[in-house]
């Protein structure tokens, strides 16, 4: 098989990754890719929202099939422009990643189907949200509608913090067109919990679970950003737990989505908060997450390809979804100033150190290659992930790994997966 994929993260490195595993596959090529991606497949300069410029290529190469990583192209309808030209592609259809592209969709779908999630409203008119928040309880949380390179979230400790949030989302547009709608909602507490699922519009499987770390620094401190590190599998997502969850929030969900005219095949990732009254939804994407990927696909045993085609075909009952019994911890090295300004064009050295160790991956996030050079070109450069019997085995590991590596302005969390420690 040839298979295209469309993205240039860490996730998408992990995925090439997986797919490179399967004996089905002869050739990958990735569009556009990045330096790590490009040892495993042939990259593409063709950007993920060049829909038929992507498709004319799956066409020419006579791909037999494209996975999307990307939380932008399939909101923006790339599976459709692949299916019109009968080409197989992985990932839901437009009208199915709203899902993960309107929050304020994703809200309303949970309470139609009493799907458990925190109590919310939508607003569109700004004046009206400020009403709102006059009589609301604090903290609160204010989300843009759209995508914000998962950044469009705000936790408001006081009524001055929500109206400055009011103003950075909905009037001066801080996250673009997301921020045209806003979703405010009840702040819940909890430990969150991220479920990566397969789903073929009926049937879904899920994966084993992991846990985000999505502020910039150590404590849980700074910045809200794409994720700088995770672990799986939580220790904290009990037996009883994934019962109750499949029973009303996984198959719940697919079935909605049918009910609605938008039968949902490709991933579904469930964003989880496990509150005192049981668990609820945070939020839904429509893809792997990033860096959830990176823990989860090492530990799977099963065919990537194989998986993904029973997703297409409607046949994910056939297939029994396994991983390794052990755990895995991925931490982000990234750009010291990341999410707000860094440098770009910093030589990166010690990839070396990888090769031939079993359990050890360096995924590539943020780079490129210039004139034979890997450099930093972007906020998150890396994902160090390391295996172990179990998760503290595995954080000290990955933690070692993280020494492999060096560039300047090198900068990391220190405390991924510490909660493991003291549970």
């Amino acid at each position: 098989m040839k298979v295209l994929i469309v993205g240039s993260g860490g996730r998408e490195h992990a995925i090439a990754y997986s797919v490179a595993k399967s004996p089905k596959v002869d050739k990958i090529y990735c569009a556009p890719g990045n330096a790590g991606i490009g040892t495993v497949a042939e990259c593409v300069p063709i950007g993920p929202m060049e829909f038929e410029k992507l498709a004319q290529f799956a066409q020419e190469e006579q791909m037999d099939l494209t996975i999307v990583g990307m939380d932008d192209p399939l909101v923006g309808g790339i599976v459709d422009v692949f299916e019109e030209k009968g080409l197989r592609v992985f990932g839901p259809r437009k009208n199915a990643a709203i899902l993960e592209g309107s929050k304020a969709f994703s809200k309303d779908l949970m309470k139609k189907y009493q799907i458990p999630t925190a109590a919310y409203e939508n607003f569109e008119d700004p004046q009206k949200a400020l009403e709102y928040l006059e009589k609301a309880k604090f903290p609160i949380v204010l989300k843009a509608d759209g995508l914000a390179l998962g950044k469009g979230v705000l936790i408001c400790n006081s009524l001055e913090e929500a109206k400055d949030g009011v103003k950075e989302i909905m009037l001066d547009k801080k996250f673009g067109t997301a921020g045209n709608t806003l979703v405010v909602e009840e702040f819940m507490t909890g430990r969150e919990v991220s479920v990566l699922s397969y789903v073929d519009g009926t049937t879904i499987k899920t994966m084993t679970s992991a846990q985000d770390h999505k502020r910039a620094k150590d404590g849980d401190q700074g910045l809200n950003t794409g994720g700088m590190g995770t672990f799986s599998p939580s220790p904290f997502y009990t037996k009883e737990i994934d019962e109750y969850c499949q029973k009303h929030i996984y198959q719940p969900t697919v079935d909605a989505m049918r009910a609605e005219g938008r039968p949902f095949t490709g991933i579904i990732f469930f964003g989880l908060m496990l509150t005192e009254q049981g668990p609820k939804v945070l939020e839904y994407n429509a893809r792997f997450g990033d860096p959830e990927a990176q823990v989860v696909l090492p530990r799977m045993k099963n065919d990537i390809v194989e998986v993904m085609e029973a997703c297409i075909d409607g046949k994910l009952d056939e297939i029994e979804l396994q991983f390794e019994d052990n755990a895995a911890v991925c931490v982000v090295l990234a750009s010291e100033g990341y999410p707000v300004k860094y440098e770009k064009g910093i030589p990166i050295t010690g990839f070396e150190n990888f090769q031939g160790k079993d359990g050890y991956y360096c995924f590539h996030a943020g780079t490129k290659l210039e004139d034979g050079q890997i450099v930093t070109n972007g906020g998150r450069v890396l994902g160090i992930t390391a295996k172990g019997a179990n998760l503290k085995e595995a954080r000290k590991n990955a933690y070692e790994a993280t020494e492999w590596i060096s560039f300047a302005n090198k900068y990391m969390r220190h405390d991924i997966g510490k909660a493991i420690d003291e549970a």
